[in-house]
């Protein structure tokens, strides 16, 4: 099995398959091909950001203690 791409990687990746949908006349099963490797990323990333939101804390003061409590993200 694979390790799971960083996000990172994946992101850098991602920058270059629209820099090359963007600035070249690709044809199209090319395109379809770079369209469809973005989209993968896209998913990749967005769950990597999911799992390091659902890590992400805050410390807040209680009587004189630290007291670490999850970090519950603003909705839009």
């Amino acid at each position: 099995m694979s390790k799971p791409q960083s996000f990172e990687k994946a992101f850098g990746r991602l920058e270059e398959i629209a820099r090359l949908l963007e600035g070249e006349s690709l044809p199209l099963d090319k395109a379809l091909k770079l369209f469809e490797e973005g989209m993968k990323l896209v998913e990749t990333c967005n769950g990597r950001l999911s799992e390091a939101e659902k890590t992400i804390s805050k410390l807040s003061r209680k009587d004189d203690d630290l007291e670490e409590e999850l970090w519950d993200p603003p909705q839009n």
